[in-house]
């Protein structure tokens, strides 16, 4: 796996990395990567990936994107963390060991807390308890170990208040009662936000790459199963993406007949830019993921802090007010909302960096 050292520097320089980390120990089968975006508000917070790449390239160029994404994500969410991101280089349900998730403890150790670990795709609780045996930057740990328990609850309730803030901004009341709101992916998340959506009487549409899953959640909660390849195709108030991300596209969003896209899965857009152009053109109104699905991020946070329930709640319910600014300033300055939110938690990042 041979990656060229040039266009590594190149990359951060152009995304404004700081650090990139490599560590490798062969008795226990270890690779893996620390990416550390910005540490300007705090130290950098990410969760960890373990999944067997096909080159190391590849996860450098994952590692970067997930790590700037949190740094927005942070900043909008009024944090005081920086971005990062980990990768363990290999497959979880075959490679991953105890002494392995210890290992990467020790590495995480020997960054000196300029970067704390939580989990990701290919990680649970439990590794980050095998992380904790060997350091203590770790966050979002089961109750049992004072941590904030499960996130995906407020995972959840973020991506609720930005439903809600898109709908008061479109039709100038936040009521969800008869909206018609299609959920793609109906995981621990996914599922958790149809509760939330059928609790104030939305109509809820539910599609998941797992049959089984989709009608199990639509009885749970009486939703509509929709097939999951066309959901966005739905005329529906809002598309939300909860699963994979690249789901909104310049293939399909020409095909989209929501009015509001907002969903907990992470990089929604592929090809950015154009896609931007095609949403703003249609009409369509999309919240930034970054935006909406901080609700993890905040519990870890709070974990972090030592805060309870209740300012968890206050800083989950923020997200709310941060969505109807992002709308209105991309409104006021004629950009896409994708732009208004990367703007504004630069400016809060440039702001605190006058003072440190």
């Amino acid at each position: 796996m041979e990656v060229n050292n040039s266009s590594v520097f190149d990359k951060m320089a152009i995304s404004g990395h700081q650090n990139l980390f490599f560590c490798q120990d062969k008795a226990v089968g270890l690779q893996a990567i620390v990416a550390i975006h910005d540490t300007t508000l705090g130290p950098a917070i990410g969760g960890v990936r373990m999944l067997p790449y096909e080159s190391l390239s590849d996860a450098i160029d994952d590692a970067l994107r997930l790590s700037e994404a949190i740094t927005h994500k942070a900043s909008l969410a009024g944090l005081n963390l920086g971005g990062g991101s980990a990768i363990i280089m290999g497959n979880h349900r075959t490679d991953k060991t105890e002494v392995l998730m210890r290992r990467f403890g020790k590495f995480i150790e020997g960054l000196n807390g300029n970067f704390i670990a939580s989990t990701d795709v290919g990680t649970t609780q439990k590794d980050l308890e095998y992380m904790l045996s060997e350091t203590g930057y770790v966050a979002g740990l089961p109750a049992s170990l004072n941590g904030g328990g499960d996130p995906t609850i407020f995972a959840a309730r973020g991506v609720f208040y930005g439903i809600k803030a898109a709908i008061k901004e479109l039709y100038g009341d936040d009521g969800l009662a008869g909206r018609k709101i299609a959920v793609q992916g109906v995981g621990s998340v996914g599922e958790q936000l149809v509760g939330m959506l059928r609790a104030e009487n939305a109509r809820v549409y539910v599609s998941d790459m797992t049959e089984e899953r989709k009608m199990k959640i639509a009885a749970k909660y009486k939703a509509e199963p929709i097939t999951y390849s066309t959901s966005f195709e739905l005329d529906a108030d809002v598309y939300a993406p909860c699963a994979l991300g690249g789901t909104v596209n310049p293939e399909t969003v020409p095909r989209m007949r929501c009015r509001i896209i907002a969903g907990s899965a992470n990089n929604q857009l592929k090809e950015e830019e154009e896609t931007n152009k095609l949403l703003k053109e249609r009409n369509i109104l999309y919240t930034p993921d970054f935006l909406i699905n901080a609700g993890a991020l905040i519990s870890c946070y709070s974990e972090i802090e030592g805060y309870g329930n209740d300012r968890t709640e206050a800083l989950i319910k923020n997200i709310y007010n941060a969505t109807r600014h992002v709308i209105q300033k991309s409104v006021e300055d004629d950009i896409t909302t994708y732009e208004a939110a990367k703007q504004l938690a630069e400016k809060r990042i440039f702001d605190i960096k006058k003072i440190k």
